[in-house]
């Protein structure tokens, strides 16, 4: 059984990753409308993938006998100057989420929510691969700069991203 404490915790981490999978395709719009498909391809799989962890969260919120609680998602931001300006984004916002992880980690270890600390050990280490890949992308686009020809070869390569959910 989940404390009231981490139920409130995972409800408001649930909330966390729609408004990201919600920001992931505000993002995917904005590249649609610079005719960056690969880019929007790459936004649309992420959007995906937040979506996959809101569904782990809500299942393990049910499982532990909680309550999910849906609550409103803020409205994501929807405009960039540029495909950097985008993934400079896109690395802030997934630094924010690495702390809210932490956080709910933490707050497993102070309720002694051992099971909880497992479940969560998945999503540290998902933090860490997402970090690395966003990191990853945008040194690229640092790299290309203002180079069309670098900027339509990335974009054919992120274009080519699949998501497929993770087994457990």
């Amino acid at each position: 059984m989940l404390s009231a404490k981490m139920e409130k915790a995972f409800n408001q981490q649930i909330n966390a990753e729609l408004y990201s999978s919600y920001l992931y395709y505000s993002m995917c719009a904005y590249f649609e409308s610079i005719n960056l498909s690969g880019f929007s391809q790459w936004m649309l799989m992420q959007t995906q993938e937040e979506m996959f962890h809101a569904n782990k969260f809500f299942h393990y919120v049910n499982e532990r006998g909680g309550r999910v609680l849906m609550e409103a998602i803020g409205q994501p931001k929807t405009e960039w100057n540029s495909a950097i300006d985008v993934f400079t984004d896109v690395l802030e916002h997934e630094q924010k989420v690495t702390g809210l992880i932490n956080g709910l980690m933490d707050l497993a270890q102070e309720e002694k929510d051992h099971a909880s600390q497992i479940f969560l050990q998945w999503f540290v280490a998902e933090q860490v691969e997402e970090e690395a890949t966003v990191g990853g992308v945008l040194h690229k686009l640092e790299l290309i700069d203002h180079d069309s020809a670098g900027l339509f070869a990335l974009d054919q390569e992120l274009g080519q991203r699949i998501f497929t959910p993770p087994v457990k």
